[in-house]
């Protein structure tokens, strides 16, 4: 006979839990907790710390190095006689670049020095000319005192002698003689006359070259000078310190006047042109500090200051700027050039060359107090 199970037996225990697994898990809960509160004490620190300052912080990769490089060119022409400088080989302000055959403004230096030579001697014979000119007004001039004697003389005998002869004192034949005598001292006196006027217009006329002469030195002069600048000018020195780039200019080549012969940079007078975004200027002035980084000096950060913003934006100053007034137009943000000063030691600018990308950040919260302000302007500028 079978024996049969008794259902009311109790069932079979499960098995009891591991000791360690419940501590371990209040211990992860509580990390979890930990870590969840310092994670959202960190978010609420880093979002009143962009609140205060972060926000105000504007930063761009649309960044370069610039540089004024100064394009060298000959302001003469001529073949070109030495070249003493290479590529990219540092000069400095003054040294000889290039030199242009300088024989035929020699020439001309030496033709403008006889032509001042040649006037100076004009000017030496027109003055001995005046000396003699004053003395045909003063020989003249004595002659006509000699002829108005003569005449005041004859004329006083004719008076003394014509009541003479009308009492039959004195014949008649004196007195027409006297009168003779008269009239021909009182041509004499006007021939002395016109003696002496055309004597001071002789010397008027003679001074008259002078004045000429004096101008024919100044224009001989003033062609000295050409000559002699000219002459220097064969000479290409650097005006500034810098980095020679570019260079086309080649021995016994023939350039003209303008041409592009070199450029030269200055590297010690970098700067750093950054693009930043219409909406990120607002509070972006003179004077305010930035963070540079280079692409070619990675984990380097340069200080720099903003120097000055440009009045307009980058499409104002375009060849072609942009024609806004049609029916396809779009929105775009434009951007507006700044201008920042590069504070870097004289090795960085050795690797610092003009068209590298940088990385620039503008600290603006000096003029965070700006916006309210300009609102309080507008407020009180409302009718």
């Amino acid at each position: 006979m079978t024996a049969q199970t008794d259902s009311s037996a109790p069932l079979a225990a499960p098995p009891a839990p591991d000791q360690d697994s419940n501590p371990r898990r209040r211990l992860i809960g509580r990390a979890a907790l930990v870590a969840a509160v310092l994670g959202a004490g960190y978010g609420v620190y880093a979002y009143a710390g962009y609140l205060d300052h972060g926000q105000y912080v504007q930063s761009t990769d649309d960044a370069y190095v610039k540089a004024d490089g100064v394009t060298i060119s000959s302001k003469l022409s001529g073949y070109v006689r030495a070249v003493r400088v290479t590529d990219n080989q540092p000069v400095h302000a003054g040294d000889l670049l290039v030199e242009v055959d300088p024989t035929d403004y020699r020439n001309r230096l030496q033709q403008a020095d006889a032509q001042e030579t040649l006037a100076r001697a004009g000017e030496a014979t027109t003055r001995a000319s005046i000396v003699e000119a004053e003395a045909g007004v003063a020989q003249a001039a004595a002659a006509l005192t000699n002829s108005q004697r003569d005449l005041a003389y004859l004329s006083g005998e004719v008076a003394r002698y014509r009541p003479l002869v009308a009492s039959g004192s004195e014949p008649k034949q004196t007195l027409d003689q006297l009168s003779s005598n008269r009239d021909k001292a009182a041509s004499t006196v006007a021939a002395q006359q016109a003696a002496v006027a055309a004597a001071k217009g002789k010397l008027e006329a003679v001074r008259a070259q002078l004045g000429q002469s004096a101008a024919q030195i100044a224009a001989a002069i003033a062609q000295r000078d050409a000559a002699r600048t000219d002459l220097a000018t064969t000479r290409l020195i650097a005006p500034v310190a810098g980095t020679v780039a570019s260079s086309s200019v080649r021995l016994g080549q023939f350039v003209q006047p303008g041409q592009r012969l070199m450029t030269l940079v200055p590297l010690q007078a970098i700067y750093v042109e950054a693009n930043f975004k219409e909406t990120q200027i607002g509070l972006m002035r003179p004077g305010q500090p930035a963070t540079i980084e280079a692409d070619a000096l990675p984990g380097v950060e340069f200080h720099g200051h903003v120097e000055s913003l440009t009045p307009g934006t980058g499409a104002t100053f375009s060849l072609v700027p942009p024609q806004n007034a049609t029916g396809n137009f779009t929105k775009i943000v434009q951007r507006v050039p700044v201008r920042i000063r590069l504070d870097a030691g004289a090795e960085a600018r050795r690797v610092l060359a003009p068209g590298l990308s940088l990385r620039v950040a503008v600290d603006t919260v000096s003029a965070r107090g700006v916006i309210r302000q300009i609102r309080a302007e507008e407020t009180k500028a409302r009718p």
